[in-house]
C-alpha cells in the first residue's frame, strides 16, 4: 500500500506561481510512475503531466503549453509540479497519483490517489 499526501495548493493572482508537493510512504516509491491529475468542480478528471519511475520521461496535457514542470526525488520519496503563468481556468483540486508505468497512468490507469490540493487563481 502507498499513502500520497499533497501540499502547496493555495490562492494566486493570476501570472503566479505555485509548486505543489506529494509526499508518498509505504510501498518503495522508485517502484511506480507518478502523476498529477485536476478536477474542476464536476465528475471528470483532467491529465496534467506524469514522470516515469527513472525520471527519463515526462508527459503532459495539451494545455500545460510550457508551463508546468513535473520532477520527482526518489531519495525524498516525493514528486513535484511547478506551475507558471497560471490562470483562471487552472482553479481545480489537484491530486497526485501513481501507476506501474507513465503510460498506464496517463490512461487513467492508476493504483493509488492522493486526496488532493486545491489551487484557485484570481484574475
Amino acid at each position: 500500500q502507498v499513502q500520497l499526501v499533497e501540499s502547496g495548493g493555495g490562492l494566486v493572482q493570476a501570472g503566479g506561481s505555485l509548486r505543489l508537493s506529494c509526499a508518498a510512504s509505504g510501498r518503495t516509491f522508485s517502484s511506480y510512475a507518478m502523476g498529477w491529475f485536476r478536477q474542476a468542480p464536476g465528475p471528470e478528471r483532467e491529465f496534467v503531466a506524469a514522470i516515469s519511475w527513472s525520471g527519463y520521461s515526462t508527459y503532459y496535457g495539451d494545455f500545460v503549453k510550457g508551463r508546468f514542470t513535473i520532477s520527482r526525488d526518489n531519495a525524498k520519496n516525493a514528486v513535484y509540479l511547478q506551475m507558471n503563468s497560471l490562470n483562471p481556468e487552472d482553479k481545480a483540486v489537484y491530486r497526485c497519483a501513481a501507476a506501474p508505468t507513465s503510460s498506464e497512468l496517463e490512461k487513467e490507469i492508476i493504483h493509488y490517489w492522493g486526496q488532493g490540493t486545491q489551487v484557485t487563481v484570481s484574475s
